[in-house]
């Protein structure tokens, strides 16, 4: 519920807090979406160079691009896990904390004292999301991943690209996002449910499982034709038209997905006879005879630019789209409307542009997101703020090494 005492509301999960042992992409995803929906999220950070993303070029005044895309609204914190001090202030936090979330190998955080069993010991209500690419449990569950290696392990590879050449990578790294995805939705439920029992829970997110479960339809196909399904590049495999078109400055996406819109198509293409053609009258006519249908749809849009194909799918209510570019996609019309580019303020590089959060609330309206930390901006204010430290003692451990 809103904070009624704070006019600024900061989200749904206002006062929840996230202990984060994250780094890269996957797990730093995750915890990223608890910090938009308002949660406190305390990055922990090895000292010297922090989270690796750190040092991923292109890199601007210290702070790399790649950082700065998956870590605003986090509070950074940097401890060495390696020392004993250093683990029991982290043990510390996790006793006054909601969440935890970490993205290591299976076993890493088991060896380092930092696994569920001996955090739910010192706090019975904490969630624990352990984020890996291959799960907890099974025969490749040591085995390192990265996003295309799982693109690949899930089958989302094999389908994506021309027919005629290599299969291609999404251009997304959606093997790693959807940690991003599972990780908060399991979290979300396991805080639900601790409202009735009063427990946390360890939540096990694979990755590949979590693309395994995006095949969707994709799945189900082969289940019913016993056959992997084969690359059709842009187009669809059972849907016709529906793909990448020419235009005569370019090209444009048509996205005929139901019955319906065959017939505005053809009457935006200037040939109404074909939508009871009896050639091509049914999505498995249309599919059989795909290059047919393909060469009377492009023969139209070829002779036509990008701008007059959106005016006249527009009138004719046919779903499309023009192919944008990532910097005129964040700046059309509908995303400045929907606010999903925002400027905030960096400790280093001041002013700077950023990704707005994704999930709105039609009631209330969130702040600015605050911008990524620099490494150990937040070290002092968590240590006495949280675990009550005085400064005396905050000077004594960063004078040992123990923070940063």
């Amino acid at each position: 519920m809103p904070e009624t005492e704070n006019p600024v509301w900061k989200g749904p999960l206002a006062g929840v807090r996230v202990l984060d042992f994250t780094r890269v992409l996957a797990g730093p995803a995750a915890s990223l979406a608890l910090a938009d929906l308002g949660a406190e999220v305390f990055k922990i950070e090895p000292p010297g160079t922090g989270d690796e993303t750190r040092t991923f070029p292109p890199i601007r005044d210290g702070e790399s691009h790649y950082y700065l895309a998956i870590n605003r609204g986090k509070k950074s914190i940097v401890v060495d896990l390696k020392s004993e001090e250093g683990l029991a202030l982290v043990k510390d936090l996790a006793a006054k904390c909601d969440v935890l979330v970490e993205n290591y190998r299976p076993g890493v955080m088991d060896r380092l004292g930092l696994g569920y069993e001996p955090l739910k010991a010192i706090n019975p209500r904490l969630i624990y999301c352990s984020i890996s690419g291959y799960g907890q449990t099974g025969p490749l569950k040591d085995r390192p991943s990265f996003d295309i290696v799982l693109q690949a392990m899930s089958g989302a590879l094999s389908m994506n690209g021309e027919p005629d050449g290599l299969p291609m990578k999404l251009g997304i790294p959606l093997g790693d996002l959807v940690g991003g995805i599972n990780g908060p939705i399991g979290i979300l439920s396991a805080l639900y449910e601790r409202e009735r029992t009063g427990v946390g829970r360890h939540i096990d997110v694979s990755l590949m499982d979590g693309l395994m479960g995006m095949l969707g339809y994709i799945a189900q196909l082969a289940f019913f034709t016993g056959q992997d399904p084969q690359r059709v590049g842009s187009q669809h495999p059972n849907l016709v038209p529906y793909g990448i078109f020419p235009a005569s400055d370019g090209s444009i996406v048509i996205a005929c997905l139901t019955p319906a819109f065959w017939g505005k198509v053809c009457r935006s293409i200037g040939r109404p006879e074909l939508t009871d053609d009896a050639r091509y009258d049914t999505l498995e006519k249309r599919r059989d005879a795909r290059e047919e249908v393909n060469a009377i749809v492009s023969a139209f849009t070829e002779k036509h630019t990008v701008e007059e194909m959106v005016e006249i799918f527009t009138r004719h209510e046919v779903p499309h789209a023009p192919i944008l570019g990532v910097t005129e996609a964040l700046s059309q019309p509908q995303a400045v409307a929907r606010e999903m580019v925002v400027e905030t303020v960096h400790e280093t590089l001041g002013p700077i542009p950023i990704v707005n959060r994704s999930i709105k609330f039609t009631d209330a309206d969130q702040p600015v997101p605050e911008a990524p930390p620099v490494l150990g901006q937040h070290t002092d204010a968590i240590l006495g703020e949280v675990l009550d430290l005085s400064p005396e003692r905050i000077t004594a451990l960063r004078a040992s090494g123990v923070i940063a």
